[in-house]
């Protein structure tokens, strides 16, 4: 164990974070998986320990280990996965498993886990622009050499998630925007990238296969009064949990709300969060994806290379802009979408790609110590002469 310990490396703060999320988890998926379990006749013991706890160890696994490659190496394992994930989105449409009119979800064989391939490519994409925005640095004004194959590869992937998931595709494309102002992108060209992105959104929106189900949830949201119980069912009863929750809350595992919300586990976890540990328990919650957010800032503007500091800046934004997305709707700020809150929600291949992201991040602050260790102790010889 201490072994383990001298090796783990990053900002501790974020680590504090993931344990502190991950413990909050397990509390929350506990309390609200009751009703799953009852109606799978296990007890909801069997459910949590066989499936998200082991999830939740292997996830932090995964974050300790991808923490220890050094993030270079991230580089060109990101073309892999672009070379991986775009084939696959393709597959997923035409083959993938179908829920709520949507496929999504490809199985995997032999282990018959499912996974949202959107997942992937999240990573993918971030981690493939954050390289070719570093490599272009030098000519990242020429349209033909920088802008055209970088935003090749957004437009290509926002289409073929949007095309299942709009909400997953829109988060990323804000991430993709962020990084490209980050990484000197001219401002003419990224009003061309929004421009083409809005063109995309209306083409998937009004002739994609969900389209019906884009414009209900819009109008649902716009006007809730004008539709039926049932279009509403979900945003009531998780307004019902954040008005009963109080200040304090009603207490672990007395939630009332997770015997009606389909996913309280979930894409509703944070409300089932303020239900039983109140308004408080809401602001800790958001105050460490906010913690999280500055000390990957503090990272970012530290990092001693372009990559590293696109990598932390990339991953960062992207985790708590969906945790503020999960949030949103929980709250009732936005139409209902099926944003997990990252290392909170229950869900197995999700909470996994999550903690690698998690893991590149921390791979980047420790290079940032190690860094600055040097700059310390080469200070310090001639002090010492």
């Amino acid at each position: 164990m201490n072994k383990l310990l001298d090796k783990t490396k990053g900002d501790r703060w974020i680590w504090l974070i993931i344990i502190l999320l991950s413990l909050i988890s397990i509390l929350v998926v506990y309390s609200s998986t009751s009703t799953l379990a009852f109606k799978r006749g296990v007890g909801v013991e069997k459910l949590l320990l066989t499936k998200h706890v082991i999830f939740v160890l292997i996830g932090i696994a995964m974050i300790y280990i991808a923490h220890l490659l050094d993030y270079r190496y991230y580089a060109g394992i990101s073309k892999v996965l672009m070379v991986i994930t775009i084939p696959l989105l393709v597959y997923t449409l035409i083959f993938g498993a179908n829920v709520n009119d949507a496929s999504r979800w490809v199985k995997i064989p032999v282990i018959g886990l499912t996974f949202q391939t959107s997942d992937l490519a999240k990573l993918a994409l971030i981690t493939f622009l954050a390289r070719m925005l570093t490599r272009k640095q030098e000519n990242i004004k020429d349209v033909k050499e920088a802008f055209i194959p970088i935003m090749g590869s957004v437009c290509v992937v926002f289409v073929l998630i949007a095309w299942a998931n709009m909400s997953t595709a829109l988060m990323l494309f804000g991430v993709s925007i962020l990084l490209l102002i980050i990484g000197r992108i001219s401002i003419k060209q990224i009003m061309m990238v929004c421009a083409g992105g809005f063109v995309l959104l209306l083409f998937v929106a009004f002739l994609g296969p969900r389209r019906e189900v884009y414009k209900s949830r819009i109008e649902t949201y716009m006007h809730p009064e004008r539709q039926n119980s049932d279009k509403t069912f979900q945003s009531d009863h998780s307004k019902i949990a954040l008005a009963s929750g109080g200040v304090f809350g009603k207490g672990p595992g007395n939630s009332i709300e997770k015997n009606f919300l389909p996913h309280p586990y979930s894409d509703f976890v944070f409300a089932m969060i303020i239900e039983e540990y109140g308004t408080i328990g809401g602001i800790i919650v958001m105050s460490l994806y906010l913690v999280l957010l500055y000390r990957c800032i503090k990272i970012v503007t530290r990092a001693p290379k372009a990559f590293g500091a696109l990598l932390a800046a990339g991953l960062s934004f992207s985790l708590t802009i969906q945790a503020f997305a999960n949030m949103a709707v929980a709250v009732g700020l936005g139409p209902v979408t099926g944003v997990p809150l990252p290392l909170v929600s229950m869900g197995g291949t999700s909470l996994l790609f999550t903690s690698i992201a998690f893991g590149i991040i921390l791979s980047v602050s420790k290079d940032v110590e190690e860094n600055s260790n040097k700059k310390v102790i080469v200070g310090e010889i001639p002090a010492m002469a």
